[in-house]
């Protein structure tokens, strides 16, 4: 059973931080890792040609790990999701009668390069969403969107979870469902992989994209990305000298029309940000450590009596068949003002995000009971109107 890591984090004493999904903050090893790159690139004589290969090669192994895939030449680095995402669309063509399925609400970074791609081909794009929030909202939400995935859908792009409430989607029935019609899955996991568990093997995305600021706890304007075999023979969005073969051999670079084996195609440039790929390692080796079934037992036995105290007080949230433990939404009835809400919150140094309408409170093995308790003070507080 895993134990409580906040002596690993160094949060201030008396934040309550329950906003993981907004940014995790840096554990102390991968600050120090970074730190200690910072101070190599001041003495660069100190970086050697294994500096540009190596940790790169040990980042994609860790990555493949976590995501179980067996071949870490399919893991490549982005600096974003956005970047990820349109890395795919870059290689997808479609015909007019065709349809690309989103979500509603979804992240605009998983939506606008979509948009983009439709309207360039007049394709559509069909938006799913809830039709109410009950008990049977996301089964029901579940149902709609393996209902829209026809003969005509050549891509689903969604998240494992829904970024704003946590909304659960059921990735492995949505994949039999893409195979019957021959529709692509690309899976944006920047607000699950690293937390929730992910098998590339048991869901065989087309594409798993990931930004890593969040649930891998690593920099800001840095990801990893598996892609599938579809894009074996992609055409990459740029061109640099380290995606080809034989770049490792600096004494005799030359022109080469070979791309190094699987991915790496995709990798963006200057892949080898010593920095980033050294904190990154670091993160990975806490998250491999602590396993996304741990964090997620971790969360579920952290925020449970929270959940059950909050839905007597009249909140409304998503059964746990159909949402994550380490961030879910919380709808507030009408005898609770948002306003007033915030106001304790903000007073008692507790951070959570509001989005579409919930409370969005995402947790981590840095958080308490203590930091769970004073959650509820403040919606205590809210409800009595005080």
């Amino acid at each position: 059973m895993l134990d409580c890591q906040k002596d690993l984090f160094s949060l201030e004493e008396g934040q309550h931080y329950l906003n993981c999904a907004y940014t995790a903050p840096l554990a102390k090893s991968v600050a120090e890792a970074g730190i200690a790159e910072l101070h190599k690139k001041s003495n660069p004589f100190q970086i050697g040609k294994a500096d540009f290969f190596d940790p790169l090669e040990e980042l994609r192994g860790k990555f493949a790990r976590l995501i179980n895939c067996d071949d870490s030449s399919r893991i490549a680095v982005v600096p974003s999701a956005s970047y990820g995402i349109a890395q795919v669309c870059k290689n997808i063509s479609l015909k007019p009668r065709q349809n690309v399925v989103l979500v509603e609400n979804q992240f605009p970074s998983n939506y606008y390069s979509w948009k983009a791609l439709t309207d360039r081909y007049m394709a559509g794009l069909r938006v799913v969403g809830p039709e109410w929030f009950d008990e049977a909202r996301g089964k029901d939400w579940n149902q709609r969107l393996l209902n829209s995935i026809d003969q005509y859908t050549a891509v689903v792009a969604i998240g494992n979870i829904h970024w704003a409430d946590g909304t659960l989607f059921d990735l492995k029935a949505i994949r039999e469902k893409t195979e019957e019609v021959d529709a692509m899955l690309i899976i944006d996991g920047t607000q699950s992989v690293g937390a929730l568990p992910f098998d590339v093997k048991e869901i065989q995305p087309d594409a798993l994209i990931c930004a890593a600021y969040k649930w891998l706890l690593g920099p800001y304007g840095f990801g990893l990305a598996y892609f599938g075999p579809y894009f074996d023979m992609g055409e990459p969005i740029e061109e640099n000298w380290m995606n080809r073969k034989d770049s490792d051999k600096f004494e005799n670079l030359a022109f080469e029309s070979e791309y190094r084996p699987g991915a790496q195609r995709y990798n963006v440039g200057q892949q080898s940000n010593f920095i980033y790929v050294k904190m990154m390692n670091a993160a990975m080796d806490l998250l491999l450590d602590w396993t996304p079934e741990g964090i997620q037992t971790y969360c579920r036995n952290l925020v449970g009596p929270a959940v059950a105290e909050l839905s007597a007080m009249g909140c409304a949230i998503e059964p746990e068949a159909y949402r994550a433990n380490h961030l879910f939404g919380v709808r507030l009835p009408s005898n609770i003002d948002p306003v007033s809400l915030g106001k304790h919150l903000k007073a008692n140094n507790v951070h959570v995000s509001m989005r579409n309408g919930s409370v969005r409170i995402s947790p981590h093995v840095y958080n308490d009971a203590a930091d769970i308790e004073q959650l509820l003070n403040c919606f205590r507080a809210a409800s009595l109107g005080v």
